[in-house]
């Protein structure tokens, strides 16, 4: 994944559709929700928008951002779109504290910040993601329970012939605190039980646990599926269920998160115009999906800032 502020590769397919939704009543910040910034996203203006967004957060779908954004600045060539994704706690701090314009989480500012910064930034979420654990190539277990799990991620499973598989020290790669990727997964694995188990290493980002996970006998971590890659590690069942995305829409999967992009009340014209074009058929329609991603409109179930599970 790319950290750093990327060009603006010219898209010859694109005939500048978007440009279109940047005069309109903008949803941003605002308040409104997905379903008008896609009826406003439908509609045709001449208008343009200019400004700078930064963004900083979860690495898990800043590939989804990434995607969005060369779209939008392509319509919108006056407008300059670059960011990281250095963990959903940085993101969520970043923007609070205004240093960015947009943070990106897979959990909601409720479990990162303090109330006062929570009230005066807006959630804007615009996709749903699936996690799961992975392993490594030569690992042969392909199911584990959800206490195995636990047991793995607190220290106290140790080997792999305790979880059916071979006589192998298990090499666990975890992800460091701050990270909304790790929260998602402990929350599923863990409730509310704090676990400060760090494993044999604790990674920045999810390249970097796609990275490790290709190169390393006996190991186990977790990733979100737009990041699986079969090429170098095994996905694995999770009680006895397939992490696939039509298995998360009805919680049947039960590690996932609702990707969240948080800005000031206050933001500016560049920023509420990126947010809205998120939300829009441009993107919900059709981008979120080829990004391995779940449009929130195909969910069956919501989950809330505690992490209850309820039916639409």
């Amino acid at each position: 994944m790319l950290d750093q502020a990327y060009s603006r590769r010219q898209f010859l397919g694109l005939a500048g559709g978007f440009a279109s939704i940047v005069g309109l009543g903008l949803v941003g910040c605002g308040g409104s929700g997905a379903s008008d910034a896609a009826d406003k996203g439908s509609a045709a203006a001449d208008e343009s928008v200019s400004g700078e967004v930064t963004y900083d957060g979860a690495s898990s779908f800043q590939a989804l951002v990434e995607a969005a954004a060369e779209k939008f600045m392509d319509a919108n060539p006056d407008v300059s779109v670059s960011g990281s994704g250095n963990g959903s706690g940085k993101g969520l701090t970043a923007v609070a504290a205004g240093t960015v314009t947009i943070g990106n989480s897979d959990v909601f500012a409720e479990t990162k910040l303090e109330a006062d910064q929570v009230k005066n930034i807006v959630d804007h979420e615009v996709a749903v993601v699936g996690m799961g654990p992975v392993v490594s190539k030569n690992v042969k277990v392909d199911d584990l329970s959800l206490e195995q799990l636990k047991g793995i991620f607190s220290g106290q499973i140790t080997n792999w012939k305790e979880a059916g598989g071979d006589d192998a020290k298990i090499v666990v790669l975890n992800r460091k605190a701050g990270s909304g990727t790790r929260a998602t997964f402990e929350a599923a694995v863990f409730g509310d039980e704090a676990v400060d188990f760090k494993g044999d290493a604790e990674l920045d980002k999810s390249g970097d646990v796609q990275t490790q996970m290709g190169s390393t006998d006996n190991a186990i971590s977790y990733l979100d599926f737009s990041h699986f890659d079969d090429s170098k590690f095994n996905a694995i069942k999770v009680e006895g269920v397939e992490p696939k995305s039509k298995n998360v829409t009805d919680d049947s999967f039960k590690i996932w998160a609702t990707e969240h992009m948080y800005c000031a009340k206050d933001a500016d014209e560049a920023t509420k115009a990126f947010l809205e074009f998120m939300l829009s058929d441009d993107v919900q329609g059709k981008l979120v999906e080829e990004q391995g991603f779940i449009p929130v409109s195909a969910m069956k179930v919501v989950k809330d800032a505690s992490g209850k599970v309820s039916a639409k």
